[in-house]
């Protein structure tokens, strides 16, 4: 190759290079420079969460005659394991429903942890609203106690019991009026048939 023909070659390259460059100057610039339009609020968290695996679960909510529960099919996130899959299906029980569904968890409790053992007790940690914001009575106090036992017994298998605590620390009752110091199992008297 000859100086020339060298020349040439270097100098076609360093064109073809400040072409590119002033196509991404002006093409590409600037959209890299504009800011994106503001999202609405919601809408990354609604993107993500048509993203998320779900799977079906039944859901207990307070039955039109206001005395038993009624079991509901809903989505709740996958989680994997019994234990995430009960932390998801808890936090899907005590978050508000939608109307015309009635929850039988006050409002604003909150989950904290879970535990299972081997032999399939399930330690469902809350926070104090469940107890401080309990309407009282009898009824409510069942049905706001096997909601949540019948929530992860009815949905996961390896769970057959469970007992409540309250900021992790055992509880006597709720209300008064169901011994809350051991784990309960299913008591299909509480459910709508």
């Amino acid at each position: 190759m000859t100086p020339k023909q060298r020349d040439v070659i270097i100098y076609s390259v360093l064109g073809a290079v400040l072409v590119v460059g002033l196509v991404v100057l002006f093409f590409v610039g600037p959209r890299w420079l504009t800011t994106a339009p503001a999202e609405e609020p919601g809408a990354a968290v609604a993107a993500a969460s048509s993203d998320v695996r779900k799977i079906r679960a039944r859901l207990l909510y307070v039955a039109e005659d206001g005395v038993r529960l009624s079991a509901v099919e809903q989505e709740v996130v996958y989680g994997e394991g019994t234990v995430e899959q009960a932390k998801r299906i808890i936090e899907a029980q005590v978050a508000q429903p939608k109307p015309p569904l009635v929850s039988a968890i006050p409002a604003g409790t909150t989950l904290k942890t879970v535990f299972v053992t081997g032999k399939g007790e399930a330690f469902v940690d809350l926070s104090a609203e469940l107890r401080s914001s309990q309407q009282g009575g009898t009824t409510n106090e069942i049905l706001t106690t096997y909601t949540l036992v019948h929530a992860l017994t009815l949905n996961l298998p390896a769970i057959t019991s469970v007992q409540i605590l309250i900021d992790g620390k055992e509880v006597d009752t709720l209300a008064g009026h169901l011994d809350l110091r051991r784990p309960l199992e299913q008591d299909e008297r509480w459910m709508e048939q």
